[in-house]
């Protein structure tokens, strides 16, 4: 297993003079599959995501970014339980029933993307996991609230995906994974589509809801 990690590493192609490995390379696209998943509300979000989270844990281990390596194992963990929770709520039809948050959920939701934040970065700095602890730190705990969110199927996780590929596109460049750089990029895009996506959804769905309910 070891030797097909180094390999995955080691070797890959070069774009404009920059060489991307193979492991960021299908890590990147896999997540980025998953962003396509998740718009159409599809239960294989999971599987895919958990391949991602494989390869992407090697890749930003090697970079010395301890938060951004943790994170994916978190995130595998995260996973298994929106698979489980998208399959418990899906419709053959409507697909996964999802909604917006309550003002409730949202303080929440900020309260713990500003405190898991700040004790982060406090750990990674303790422990000189990361060269740049803070921005580790915000899209660690934002990409954990982000997926929590999106298994619950609440519409404002991919807000909180836009908060955190504003801090993700500068950290990629300044560790010189420009290909996930990129990536990130196009993840804000297809985030903004997903979230209105999601919104005009959780709109016909609470309506259909209403009408069976009247009715």
């Amino acid at each position: 297993m070891q030797a097909v990690a180094e390999w995955l590493l080691g070797n890959g192609i070069t774009v404009l003079g920059q060489k991307i490995s193979w492991a960021e390379l299908v890590g990147q696209l896999c997540a980025l599959a998953v962003v396509f998943l998740a718009q159409r509300r599809w239960v294989a979000t999971w599987p895919v995501q958990v391949s991602a989270t494989v390869l992407l844990f090697a890749v930003y281990a090697s970079a010395h970014l301890g938060g951004l390596a943790i994170r994916q194992v978190v995130i595998l963990l995260i996973s298994v339980y929106g698979w489980w929770a998208w399959n418990r709520r899906s419709d053959p039809v409507y697909g996964v029933a999802i909604r917006t948050s309550t003002g409730v959920e949202r303080l929440v939701l900020v309260a713990v993307l500003a405190a898991g934040t700040s004790a982060f970065a406090l750990l990674l700095s303790a422990l000189d996991a990361s060269w740049a602890p803070w921005p580790d730190a915000w899209i660690f705990i934002g990409t954990v609230v982000a997926f929590w969110a999106q298994g619950r199927g609440l519409v404002e996780f991919w807000l909180v995906w836009l908060a955190v590929d504003a801090v993700g596109v500068p950290l990629q460049i300044a560790s010189g994974l420009y290909f996930s750089a990129a990536i990130y990029l196009v993840f804000a895009a297809l985030v903004v589509h997903g979230w209105w996506s999601w919104n005009r959804m959780a709109r016909y769905q609470r309506e259909f809801a209403t009408t069976v309910t009247s009715g």
